[in-house]
């Protein structure tokens, strides 16, 4: 077993990183879903899961977000300020940590409460020794930093999800971060950064925890110590942006080399434009148009 998330970087740089995350990511309507404006935004997660109603328990009842149901066949879905949580009813074939798409991360305003309801409802919390080296655990929770406590949880289907704790937020649990790992995590941060137009700062010499944002979330890269998996098929099948004409950027990525695996067509079901690309490293990505419509 390798690990992942190894965070080496300064404990003030890391602050400074998280912080920044959380405001890139805070939204200007409380209740609005897809909040973010620009021309590429994040728009959703899509998971292969054994148990719908498994699921629900975990992202509404225990985490805090919304179950909604969405469509012309009305399908339930989660709802979390700036991300959809969707569902396919296929048993996956491994969870998420060993693949590109590490985890999810979520902030909520009480972590300890959070943490305790986690718990509650019969949910692992990571272990110390599952966190990053360079991170002081004390009990459940992890400090990467003076000030800064956060905690990783796993769901049903070993979905791993991070909680970050913003005291000053007034929403039960929204949108903070998306966690990737590779063997190639700086050439992954720049991959993104060139394809969806995430503003990256420059990478420092020897650096091994990298960021780039897009309006409505910051995404992270961490190393691995091996080669992750691709996402298709496991607990994270895919990840979601939502593009401002489609059509067109699709063409600015063919010009780039970068083909879809899935042609551009209409959903009439959630009335969306859809297309799938996958990066480099095999993590599987939806890009839509019409997803900030869902309500």
């Amino acid at each position: 077993m390798f690990r992942i998330l190894s965070h080496n970087a300064p404990h003030m740089r890391i602050v400074r990183l998280l912080l920044l995350a959380f405001v890139v990511v805070a939204p200007s309507q409380a209740s609005a879903q897809l909040v973010a404006d620009g021309p590429v935004v994040y728009g959703h997660h899509h998971l292969n899961v054994s148990n719908i109603d498994a699921h629900k328990k975990f992202w509404a009842d225990t985490l805090g977000g919304t179950v909604v149901r969405i469509g012309t066949d009305n399908r339930e879905a989660i709802r979390i300020p700036n991300v959809w949580i969707f569902f396919r009813a296929q048993a996956p074939t491994a969870g998420s940590k060993g693949s590109t798409e590490d985890h999810l991360a979520l902030s909520v305003p009480n972590l300890d409460a959070t943490l305790a309801k986690v718990k509650a409802n019969g949910y692992r919390v990571a272990t110390g020794e599952e966190s990053p080296a360079s991170y002081n655990v004390s009990g459940d929770v992890a400090s990467p930093a003076p000030g800064v406590r956060l905690a990783f949880v796993f769901g049903p289907d070993d979905v791993k999800v991070e909680l970050f704790e913003a005291r000053m937020q007034t929403e039960p649990i929204k949108l903070h971060h998306i966690h990737f790992a590779s063997d190639e995590n700086s050439a992954m941060r720049d991959w993104y950064a060139k394809t969806f137009g995430a503003t990256a700062p420059p990478a420092r010499p020897n650096a091994v925890f990298l960021t780039a944002t897009l309006p409505g979330v910051t995404m992270n890269f961490s190393p691995a110590m091996a080669k992750t998996a691709a996402t298709t098929g496991r607990a994270y099948d895919h990840i979601g942006f939502e593009v401002k004409n489609l059509a067109e950027f699709l063409k600015t990525l063919e010009a780039q080399g970068i083909k879809p695996t899935r042609a551009l067509q209409h959903n009439d079901v959630l009335n969306i434009d859809l297309a799938f690309i996958t990066d480099p490293w095999g993590t599987s990505i939806e890009l839509t148009e019409g997803l900030r419509n869902l309500h």
